[in-house]
């Protein structure tokens, strides 16, 4: 009875959304970490070879293709070799340690979804934390509380490494560059000699769209 009288006034409801963002949280979680983010596999080198001339004009044209001195596989532009995948990656960006699994052409836009959730669930879970300290200068207050502070400070915590991952990428994104184009710009050929400082950016709205859509 008490149940349905809290589902009438619709109190109920704030949990189970709650409940659906951390479960859809997790099913991104798993889903970006199993996924094959972009793997480059050998019979896939003569398609490659030739859709490279359609990539951006601004990409000086002695650039070829280098095969990847790991996996021997002749590396698209914007790939990398990743040691702990044991693969070249498609427009590789980095291998996130939470994961366990590389973020790459295909597994970009869900990691990017993946944050924006998980964001939204820190940001709910710090909510709920917060309304439920009343702080008072006792130590027998400190005893009941401690692992609700706790707990909210960790939460806080997590909520800024989320948020200022999140932004980085977003603006990453939004220039049509990876991290790792963006942290070692002056080892990668096609970036080094290229006439443009990025090649690849065709202006915020258009670099969003390719990326989501």
């Amino acid at each position: 009875s008490d149940l349905r009288e809290q589902e009438e006034r619709g109190e109920l409801l704030q949990p189970l959304i709650f409940v659906s963002l951390v479960l859809c949280s997790v099913l991104l979680y798993l889903k970006v970490s199993l996924m094959d983010p972009g793997f480059v596999k050998p019979e896939e080198e003569a398609k490659e070879a030739e859709g490279q001339g359609l990539v951006i004009s601004q990409v000086p044209g002695d650039i070829k293709l280098r095969r990847c001195g790991y996996c021997l596989v002749k590396q698209p532009l914007r790939a990398r070799h990743c040691q702990l995948c044991q693969h070249c990656v498609r427009r590789y960006d980095h291998h996130c340690p939470w994961l366990e699994n590389c973020v790459g052409e295909r597994n970009h836009p869900l990691f990017i979804g993946y944050l924006s959730v998980q964001l939204v669930v820190l940001l709910w879970g710090g909510h709920v934390a917060w309304s439920g300290l009343y702080f008072q200068q006792s130590w027998e207050w400190l005893q009941h509380n401690i692992f609700l502070l706790l707990s909210f400070l960790l939460i806080v915590i997590f909520t800024i490494v989320v948020l200022l991952l999140l932004v980085s990428h977003l603006y990453l994104i939004s220039c049509n560059t990876t991290t790792w184009e963006f942290m070692s710009h002056h080892r990668i050929s096609y970036l080094r000699h290229s006439e443009l400082e990025n090649p690849f950016d065709q202006g915020i709205i258009l670099n969003l769209w390719r990326f989501f859509c």
